[in-house]
C-alpha cells in the first residue's frame, strides 16, 4: 500500500512540474513576442499626430 501511495505522489509531483514548466514557457514566449514587436516598432518614425493648440489672447 505504501508503494502505491509513493507512486501516486511521484506521478502528482511530475504532473505539477510539467504544468509549471509549460506555464513558464508560455509566459516566456509571450515576453519574447512583445520584445520582438517592440524592436520592430523602433524602426518606425513617430506616427502620433501633431496637435497644435491655439487659444485666443485675452
Amino acid at each position: 500500500m505504501k508503494i502505491i501511495i509513493l507512486l501516486f505522489a511521484l506521478v502528482l509531483g511530475f504532473g505539477a512540474t510539467c504544468k509549471k514548466t509549460a506555464d513558464d514557457i508560455r509566459v516566456s514566449a509571450a515576453k519574447h513576442e512583445l520584445q520582438q514587436e517592440q524592436r520592430e516598432l523602433r524602426s518606425y518614425p513617430n506616427l502620433l499626430p501633431e496637435v497644435l493648440i491655439v487659444a485666443p489672447r485675452a
